[in-house]
């Protein structure tokens, strides 16, 4: 396992690189994001297993997620509590960010089309509503509101194009064509705040949420009746949830109970393993698509760990 510590700020958020497999960036804020700045650590991965950090981003605002481009190694995208979005240029690192301005509250999720054709990015604020972005233009090509309270995370659909998903502090999940203000769907997934979603890799139709009930939940597209597979264990909120790129129905989970799981749904509703390596609440949670069986994490302990689950190695 490699271990890096970043002084004094809180983890949020934390990504694999989808260029480079050895480079991470890590999204983090000062006093737990209540109040002060944000660092953007950019760490890599050195060939004896330790993680070096090669360049550091500082923001006013705590940063609270943060995504790679898909169609440039250089760029990456942040999401900070004063409702900013945030562009930044690796390459240019004296240049201040190309910034975005529209939200009114914090932005708490982001993320970056996954289909090749477009180039998108997504951003799901407090305010409780998401945007639509293009990353030249400075002002957004799409406001969707549908949520009643603040949106916690927007994803879009690695399969479908214009298609992405988002949940919410009302305990629904949406589904959205980014042509249309108004959902296609929305159905009641938690009894709960709903913190996170993705979908499979392997499957367009399934998609998995987390809430703060310590519940992760799957769900088949086309029929909402009932959730497809249920996950339990965790005893306080499940802060993201993540299926893996390589295996078709392995989840990785990151919670509040300090833990970070891995599960597998087609073999019960218990984690495969449990890793409890950090002392605070765990936020940030990213697979290695470049590595079989390579898992990233960040916390509020300031601590950034890359590590490859002992189950894994059976798969």
């Amino acid at each position: 396992m490699a271990t890096y510590l970043t002084p004094n700020r809180h983890g949020y958020s934390v990504r694999f690189s989808p260029f480079t497999p050895d480079r991470l960036v890590v999204a983090t804020s000062q006093l737990f994001g209540l109040a002060g700045g944000g660092t953007l650590f950019i760490l890599d991965l050195t060939p004896e297993g330790k993680l070096t950090e090669t360049q550091t981003y500082q923001w006013s605002d705590g940063l609270f997620d943060v995504v790679w481009a898909e169609n440039n190694p250089s760029l990456v995208v942040s999401a900070s509590g004063d409702g900013g979005l945030q562009l930044w240029n690796l390459s240019s690192p004296n240049n201040p960010p190309v910034t975005f301005w529209e939200h009114k509250n914090e932005v708490y999720s982001v993320d970056w089309s996954r289909t090749r054709q477009d180039q998108y990015i997504l951003s799901a604020s407090w305010d409780c509503s998401i945007k639509l972005w293009d990353p030249n233009r400075q002002s957004s090509i799409g406001t969707f509101q549908g949520h009643s309270q603040l949106v916690y995370s927007a994803m879009f659909s690695p399969h479908i194009p214009n298609c992405f998903a988002s949940v919410s502090g009302d305990g629904t999940l949406k589904l959205w064509n980014s042509l249309n203000s108004q959902p296609t769907s929305s159905f009641r997934v938690h009894d709960a705040e709903v913190l996170s979603c993705d979908w499979c890799k392997y499957d367009e139709n399934i998609l998995a949420t987390s809430g703060s009930d310590g519940l992760i939940r799957g769900w088949d597209i086309r029929s909402y009746t009932q959730p497809v597979f249920q996950l339990k264990g965790c005893e306080y909120a499940v802060r993201r949830v993540q299926f893996s790129p390589h295996y078709a129905t392995v989840l990785a989970s990151v919670s509040y109970d300090f833990t970070t799981r891995l599960w597998d749904f087609k073999r019960g509703s218990e984690a495969l393993e449990t890793i409890q390596h950090h002392s605070e609440f765990v936020y940030g949670l990213d697979w290695n698509t470049h590595r079989k069986g390579q898992v990233a994490d960040c916390g509020w302990d300031s601590l950034v760990h890359v590590f490859s689950p002992k189950c894994l190695d059976n798969y």
